[in-house]
């Protein structure tokens, strides 16, 4: 149970995946052989867009030992479903593993949840650097606008930003 929370949770965070593309994630989309890749690229299921995420070296640790207990007839997919009509893991398993890890650290499961998971990276990338350009990139949205709404970006967030450029 531990190891596969491990690794959905850093997958997740660096991915920015929707929940839907993280739980269908194939082995052959993080792994080469007995190799963890360090970038790929997976099409979205909701847009149909490419979206490129790298895998840090903690994510990469974590899929090589969930690889390495998972069934090998476990079939194509890296989350595996339990029941053999569903080919992986459902969304919704997803949200009580997760739910059950969040609660198990102390914080509010209805606080937190799949999506949260998905915005967390994103939102520190744009705290850092102020980029939404990269930002809307690699959360693979289409208009920036889209990327403003998600991140909550406020004017005085834009002001703050400004006020740190020189020219």
């Amino acid at each position: 149970m531990r190891k596969i929370l491990d690794t959905t949770f850093n997958l997740a965070i660096d991915s920015k995946l929707r929940s839907c593309d993280l739980v269908a994630l194939r082995l052959s989309d993080v792994a080469v052989g007995n190799s963890i890749k360090e970038r790929t690229v997976i099409v979205q299921q909701k847009t149909g867009h490419p979206v490129q995420f790298e895998l840090t070296e903690q994510t990469r640790d974590a899929v090589r030992s969930w690889i390495a207990q998972r069934p090998v007839a476990a079939g194509p997919y890296l989350f595996p479903s339990r029941f053999h009509y569903r080919p992986h893991l459902s969304t919704r398993q997803y949200a009580r593993l997760l739910a059950r890890w969040i609660a198990g650290i102390g914080l509010d499961p209805r606080k937190y949840g799949t999506h949260s998971l998905r915005r967390t990276k994103a939102a520190l990338i744009y705290r850092k650097t102020g980029n939404l350009r990269a930002v809307q990139l690699l959360l693979g949205h289409t208009k920036l606008e889209s990327t403003v709404r998600y991140l909550g970006i406020e004017v005085d967030d834009a002001l703050r930003i400004s006020e740190q450029t020189e020219l």
